[in-house]
């Protein structure tokens, strides 16, 4: 027998790279826009890598998670409490909007006139493509069983993930193979997905010298202060309203949960999606403690019904576009949007600029008058996204400890040590030691 040598982890040197990029971005959009509007690309390229191997890993994900289960009543539980959780916690998100908006008015006196520029409409328009609540059901179901793994829509993905986990659950020990099977395929997604992160310094430095190339400091300067009370109350919400959410049921520390997933969110930031960073969450969920057969459920379902972010965003930037073009809201028409809302944000990451297109279709739908008026924040869209990315996926990861938790599928004692860290995190477990045999994860 020989001995292999341990293999070093290198990825600390793609972090800092991409921190290098994001610097270099900005200086390049500065000094030199007409090269940073053409190297833009390079980011929405990445962007495109990543979302293209996001349908295999929900499949993947999902199959294990749900098919590892013999009880199929443990994951109708798991299920039926991750969505009254998504909507309650949705719901609160988009109330603290409307307090927040109201409180700081940013606004109020800018007197700004909407250009005819036809952004509003366009964005209204995608969104309704995307028809009412049943048309949203209805396009859950795809056409084919496969056409679901390669036509890019996550719900459809998520939709047939599940019926081949319970087809595979109610197999029993004859659906092992295929569960090995997806196992080996799954190894083989996340490897791929290693290849394509080690890009992320490219496409970290082309999103950011395409955005300052565009929009300039001076577009965003005339709207720091929605920008800052953005930012703000995601920091709020996060460290505040989710944090005392976890404490109180897990006695864990958000900021402890935050540091272990410190290099997701520098990825998040420097792409402005949360999606770049959905393997490496469901990987550092089950290294947390949390079951499979929860994080397979939970993880991929937040990421289409679990936009806290998004929510905070769309009554922000509603009540920023009344108040700016002079024309606020009253009570009512507030409540009205915040229960339209409650409803739109839910099928939002199935529409391509969800957080823009919603607010378009949210408007239309109340306030017509105001419809142009999503113009004025176009500009600064794409600052604002990093904090709603971060804040979606921030949502998520507390999601899942606390689903773990009242399901009793989080192991306390390893998510203690693994927090405090006294079991880091192995950035090869992910491609190469994989998960344990299903067998090994029945319950």
């Amino acid at each position: 027998m020989t001995d292999q040598a341990p293999r070093r982890d290198r990825t600390h040197w793609l972090y800092i790279a991409v921190l290098v990029a994001v610097v270099g971005g900005v200086a390049v959009g500065l000094i030199a826009p007409g090269v940073g509007k053409d190297i833009a690309i390079l980011g929405t390229l990445f962007v495109n890598l990543i979302k293209m191997m996001i349908t295999p890993v929900i499949f993947c994900t999902i199959v294990l998670g749900i098919g590892s289960v013999r009880k199929a009543a443990t994951v109708g539980k798991i299920g039926g409490l991750s969505l009254a959780y998504f909507l309650l916690m949705s719901t609160v998100a988009l109330a603290i909007g409307l307090v927040v908006g109201n409180l700081l008015s940013p606004g109020s006196g800018l007197h700004l006139s909407a250009q005819a520029t036809g952004q509003g409409a366009k964005l209204a328009q995608k969104a309704h493509e995307a028809g009412g609540l049943m048309d949203f059901v209805s396009h859950i179901i795809p056409e084919t069983l496969l056409s679901a793994l390669t036509s890019g829509n996550v719900l459809q993905a998520l939709f047939i993930a599940l019926l081949v986990g319970f087809a595979v659950q109610a197999m029993g020990t004859a659906g092992e193979p295929v569960l090995r099977g997806v196992e080996h395929l799954q190894k083989l997604v996340f490897r791929v997905l290693s290849m394509i992160l080690w890009l992320a310094p490219i496409g970290a430095f082309g999103a950011m010298a395409g955005v300052v190339g565009q929009t300039g400091w001076k577009a965003v300067t005339q709207l720091l202060t929605l920008m800052l009370g953005f930012y703000v109350t995601c920091i709020v919400f996060v460290f505040g309203v989710l944090g005392v959410v976890l404490w109180s049921v897990t006695r864990m520390s958000i900021f402890r949960l935050v540091r272990y997933l410190a290099r997701e969110y520098l990825l998040i930031f420097s792409t402005s999606s949360s999606e770049s960073a959905l393997p490496r969450l469901i990987a550092k969920m089950e290294h947390l403690g949390v079951d499979r057969s929860t994080v397979g459920v939970v993880v991929p379902t937040g990421y289409s019904f679990n936009l806290d972010g998004t929510a905070i965003y769309l009554t922000m930037a509603a009540l920023f576009i009344a108040d700016a073009m002079g024309r606020p809201m009253a009570i009512g028409e507030q409540l009205a949007l915040l229960v339209f809302m409650i409803v739109a944000s839910k099928g939002a990451a199935g529409v391509t600029g969800a957080g823009l297109a919603t607010l378009a279709g949210g408007l239309q739908s109340h306030r017509p008058d105001l419809l142009d008026g999503v113009g004025l924040i176009v500009g600064i869209d794409r600052f604002m996204s990093e904090a709603r990315a971060v804040t979606n996926f921030s949502g998520n990861a507390v999601a899942t400890v606390l689903i773990g938790s009242w399901t009793g599928t989080l192991d306390r004692a390893k998510a203690e040590a693994v927090l405090h860290g006294a079991d880091p995190f192995d950035e090869l477990t992910m491609l190469d030691s994989g998960v344990p045999s299903p067998s090994a994860t029945s319950v």
